[in-house]
C-alpha cells in the first residue's frame, strides 16, 4: 500500500512538473511570435493615439475592410478636421535601413538581416482602400508609419515615418482645416457602416488573404502565372 502510494506521488509529481514546464515553454513562444508583437506594438500606439484632445480627433483601431480582392486591415484611423491619418505599426528591433521610394527595406540584428516590405507601400493600399470608402481626394487621408520597440533609423526617413515618441507631435503638427465637423462624422459613419466585425471569423479571412497574396506573390517569382497558376512561357519574337 505505501509502495502504491509512493508511485502515485511520484507520478503526481512529475505531471505537475510537466504541466508547470509546458506552460512556460508556450509562455515563450508565445511571447517570441510576430502576433504578440504586433498587438503589443498597436497596444504602445493605441495608448499614444488616445491621448489626443477628444474634442479634435477621433480614433477607430482594428479596422478590417473589404476590398476587390479579399480584406485589408488597418491598424488605427484617426480621423479630424485636420485630415483622416491611416496608422500602421511596426514593432521591430534593431538598425532599421530604407528609403520612401525603396520596395523593401531592411532590418538588421547584428549580423543578422532581414528584409521585409516597405511599410509606407505596404500602407499605400490600406489608404487607397479608405480614400474608395469615403469619397476622399489624396490630400485628406494621410499615411504615418510608427516603429515600436528597441530599433534605430540607420537611413533618413521622411517625416510621415517616426518612432513611438514621435507620432503623437507629427498628427498634431497639420493645422490646415480640411474637413468640416459634418465631413468628419459622414466619414466616421461610412467607416463604422462598412467595416467587418471584429472577430475570429474576421481575423481568419483576413490572413487567408495575407497567405493567397504571398503565395501569389511567389508563384509569380517562380515563373507561375499568379491568375492561372499555368507555367510562363517564353515567347520568341
Amino acid at each position: 500500500m505505501d509502495i502504491q502510494m509512493n508511485l502515485l506521488d511520484i507520478v503526481i509529481s512529475a505531471a505537475s512538473q510537466f504541466w508547470y514546464f509546458s506552460f512556460f515553454i508556450i509562455i515563450a513562444i508565445v511571447f517570441k511570435s510576430s502576433w504578440l508583437k504586433g498587438v503589443l506594438g498597436e497596444f504602445i500606439v493605441n495608448r499614444i493615439l488616445s491621448s489626443l484632445p477628444s474634442g479634435e480627433y477621433t480614433l477607430i483601431k482594428n479596422v478590417t475592410l473589404p476590398t476587390e480582392d479579399g480584406t485589408t486591415q488597418l491598424d488605427h484611423i484617426v480621423l479630424s478636421k485636420y485630415g483622416v491619418f491611416v496608422v500602421e505599426t511596426k514593432n521591430m528591433k534593431g538598425w532599421i535601413f530604407g528609403g520612401e521610394k525603396q520596395s523593401h527595406w531592411t532590418q538588421k540584428i547584428y549580423k543578422h538581416s532581414v528584409k521585409f516590405q516597405n511599410p509606407l507601400r505596404q500602407n499605400y493600399k490600406h489608404i487607397k482602400t479608405l480614400q474608395f470608402i469615403l469619397g476622399s481626394s489624396d490630400h485628406i487621408v494621410k499615411s504615418v508609419v510608427v516603429f515600436v520597440g528597441d530599433s534605430k533609423f540607420k537611413s533618413e526617413m521622411p517625416p510621415n515615418v517616426t518612432y513611438a515618441s514621435g507620432c503623437k507631435p507629427y498628427i498634431s503638427s497639420f493645422k490646415n482645416v480640411l474637413l468640416s465637423d459634418v465631413e468628419v462624422s459622414d466619414y466616421i459613419k461610412r467607416i463604422e457602416e462598412i467595416k467587418l466585425t471584429p472577430g475570429l471569423v474576421t481575423d481568419y479571412m483576413h490572413k487567408k488573404h495575407v497567405k493567397e497574396l504571398v503565395s501569389a506573390k511567389e508563384n509569380y517569382a517562380g515563373d507561375v502565372c499568379p491568375k492561372c497558376g499555368s507555367a510562363l512561357i517564353l515567347r520568341e519574337s
